[in-house]
């Protein structure tokens, strides 16, 4: 990036040769013909990518006017007006209106009166009833309604993605998620079964409302707005404090140009509701389809404080902003109407404060700003403004289908530039007026079947499910036959124990019930438990989960036991201290790798395999260091020998064998001269080893070296450790000998004997050697 001085020379340079006598034919001088336009547009297009990049970096710095300055005049200068681009001045806009009012980063999550109709079974977007709940990737459960409208990019609790909505990755309008996102929205939000019947049992007369607020949406999907309206007055007649059917009416006259009406039925929402952002969003467009554009700026700014992963939001504050910032608006004297919307706004209970205090009025905006490119300022970024850096991410999420059922109003079906702009002047502070809500908040509504007393409230009887309707049966597992525990929930909505699918899984990847391939969900291996279901066992049934909960200690002590039951696997000879990889692709093998793994113990024995007894009676316990899993569930685990032991007696679990084993520790040697001998003995082999390898192929030494690694160095103390000198065992892992007589050396515990034996095994390959 050139500096601006460096910048203002080469224009000078420029206007120099444009004063001076161009000669005919010479198309080539600057200024003249097409080589002096490019030339040109070159550098006013390099001039407006330093004002973007300018703009971006104080956004991200909190410098608000600064930012807003940089914008507007990259945008004069030919920058193209794309909304998307000002997704970081939109992060700096939020963050400051958060700090004006004092507001968390985290949205509130449903508490409380908040809670919603259902209880436990409420939506942890809308906090309606969880009508066709789906659970997500990450565990948590959302109505269907809620992922469809992609009201929100990340989760309200963990702020993990959620997955597109199928419509919009068919349109293309989205990027391309990860596998099992994609999965998921491919297969059009599965609803859970275990959930879906508890709702229907426990609350049939909401889950019909459910289903009759569901119909509602679809007549707005397809603009049969006069429908619409009939069917949620008469819904709302028999279940007034339903705030969904207020919501689907408020659409409904959104879609009918009735605003007024349709920001009764949101204010009284927002009354019961102060903390629901999709509320204060539909309020924002109802009022930016009708014209008020700094009122709905205010609401969507409300609804991203109150939710910074609100994506609908925030794609229309870009769009507002990014209109108010064109050239076109400003030409025609936009600035003072349109930027005095950000002005403070008193006694508005949601209204946006001054941003800007201090800063240059909108007409002094454009004044300020000349030929040149300020300096950025170098002030400290603070602490919370760190939070700006989510911009990024929250820019490369996926791009919600418009899919508000509101339809946009205009005079005509084309505006001029002069039209437009009178359109974006008109500011009505309708959240002053006593026809929206009066200043306790407390205005009766009328409205079609409505009488003047009713107000929106929740109905919390919801929420005590009768003993009766607790059944036990509703909570197995269909594969072990009994109670969830860690109940996950597959993306075809069925829902298992997770060691149960885990075990499906191992010999094939479709689901145990429907057969669906879950291929995308076992290269994810998340398996995330699903919360809401867990959450019900634990306040439903405790005694029967802390029956479950012990039966699963007790397993998983038998399989933590170090010397009985110990698992075994059947392969190749291990040795204390070397690497041993492993493909594990055996379904009974995949098993044991993650019991292992599960207990903590992270160890299994290792044996090779015998005609007469399954495996032999030596082996050697093997530590799990790193496991790499397979998309298709196979795994490459990185394990090191440990200690030698005996099998004492053989079983079988699960596939897998299993032995009671005894551990082999080396007898030590206590006379003097004994230990003399012994040192002799152990140099003398350990230089005749060095020699043997050195003496190898160099093809063989480094395909030696590249799977076992180097040979270890010698020791001091020869009896330090129960398996002796490291070098011994790396040695008769190398070497290439019969596993009988390499199994005889790891049997024997006497130091001695195994180096005289390994000295045998050198005499003979080292005469190989020298002929």
């Amino acid at each position: 990036m050139s500096s601006p001085a460096v910048e203002r020379g080469a224009l000078d340079g420029s206007r120099e040769a444009a004063a001076r006598p161009r000669s005919r034919g010479r198309f080539w001088e600057v200024g003249g013909g097409s080589g002096g336009r490019l030339e040109r547009a070159a550098a006013e297009s390099e001039r407006w990518e330093l004002l973007l990049r300018r703009g971006k970096l104080l956004a991200l710095g909190g410098h608000l006017k600064g930012a807003l300055e940089a914008y507007a005049a990259a945008l004069r200068r030919g920058a193209p007006a794309r909304p998307e681009c000002l997704g970081t001045l939109v992060d700096c806009l939020v963050l400051s209106y958060r700090l004006r009012h004092g507001l968390g980063w985290s949205a509130p999550l449903a508490t409380g009166a908040d809670a919603g109709a259902g209880g436990l079974l409420s939506c942890l977007g809308c906090r309606g009833f969880l009508s066709e709940p789906v659970t997500v990737p990450c565990g948590h459960s959302y109505c269907r309604r809620c992922l469809r409208r992609e009201l929100r990019a990340r989760c309200r609790l963990c702020r993990d993605r959620l997955p597109p909505a199928a419509a919009a990755q068919a349109e293309g309008t989205t990027p391309r998620p990860p596998p099992l996102a994609a999965a998921i929205a491919a297969s059009g939000f599965r609803t859970s079964v275990v959930l879906n019947h508890l709702a229907e049992k426990w609350f049939p007369g909401q889950r019909e409302r459910a289903r009759a607020a569901g119909r509602l949406a679809e007549l707005l999907h397809q603009g049969r707005y006069r429908e619409a309206l009939a069917a949620a007055c008469e819904a709302l007649r028999a279940e007034p404090s339903d705030v969904t059917l207020k919501i689907y009416r408020a659409e409904s006259y959104a879609g009918l140009q009735e605003f007024k009406a349709a920001i009764e039925d949101l204010n009284a929402v927002l009354f019961h509701l102060p903390n629901w952002p999709e509320v204060y969003f539909r309020k924002g467009k109802v009022l930016h389809d009708a014209g008020f554009l700094g009122d709905a700026l205010q609401l969507f700014l409300q609804c991203l404080a109150l939710d910074e992963d609100f994506a609908p939001a925030k794609l229309e504050v870009e769009k507002i902003l990014c209109d108010l910032l064109s050239p076109e608006n400003l030409k025609e004297g936009l600035k003072d109407s349109s930027w005095s919307s950000l002005s403070c706004i008193k006694n508005k209970p949601f209204g946006f404060p001054s941003v800007m205090e201090g800063s240059h009025s909108a007409s002094e905006l454009g004044q300020a700003q000349n030929e040149e490119i300020p300096e950025v300022t170098s002030e400290p970024v603070k602490g919370s403004l760190n939070r700006a850096k989510s911009a990024q991410a929250i820019n490369s999420a996926e791009m919600p289908a418009r899919e508000d059922c509101l339809k946009r109003v205009s005079s005509e079906p084309l505006l001029s530039v002069r039209e437009k702009g009178a359109l974006l002047k008109r500011k009505l502070s309708l959240l002053d007026q006593d026809v929206f809500m009066n200043e306790d908040g407390r205005n009766k509504l009328k409205k079609q079947g409505e009488t003047p007393n009713e107000v929106c409230t929740f109905s919390l009887t919801y929420g005590d499910i009768p003993e009766e309707l607790i059944d036990v049966s509703d909570f197995e597992c269909s594969l072990c036959m009994r109670l969830f525990f860690e109940p996950v929930t597959t993306p075809c909505g069925h829902s298992f124990c997770k060691n149960c699918l885990e075990r499906c899984l191992d010999h094939t990847p479709y689901c145990p019930l429907c057969k669906e391939s879950l291929k995308e969900y076992l290269a994810d291996r998340r398996y995330c438990v699903t919360q809401l279901l867990e959450e019900l066992i634990v306040k439903y049934l405790p005694d029967e989960l802390s029956e479950r909960k012990k039966t699963y200690d007790e397993e998983t002590a038998e399989l933590s036991h170090l010397t009985k039951n110990v698992p075994i696997f059947v392969c190749t000879m291990a040795y204390p201290t070397v690497p041993c990889p492993l493909h594990v692709f055996e379904p009974r093998y995949r098993l044991m790798i993650r019991r292992s793994i599960q207990t903590g113990t992270k160890q299994f024995g290792m044996c090779v395999s015998d005609a007469q007894n399954s495996f032999a009676d030596y082996g050697c316990m093997l530590q799990i260091r790193n496991v790499h899993f397979l998309p298709d569930g196979r795994s490459v685990v990185d394990t090191v020998g440990g200690k030698r032991f005996r099998v004492l007696k053989r079983g079988m679990k699960d596939g897998y064998c299993t032995a009671d084993i005894e551990y082999l520790e080396d007898v030590k040697v206590e006379n003097e001269g004994d230990i003399e001998n012994l040192r002799q003995l152990h140099d003398w082999v350990y230089s005749q080893a060095c020699s043997w390898f050195q003496n190898l192929r160099d093809r063989f030494r480094s395909q030696i070296l590249q799977h076992f690694g180097s040979m270890p160095g010698r020791e001091e103390n020869l009896q330090a450790t129960p398996n002796g000198p490291a070098w011994c065992w790396w040695l008769l892992a190398v070497l290439p000998v019969d596993p009988r007589y390499q199994l005889s050396v790891l049997s024997m515990k006497s130091l001695k004997e195994r180096l005289t034996k390994i000295q045998h095994i050198l005499t003979y390959f080292s005469r190989d050697q020298s002929k």
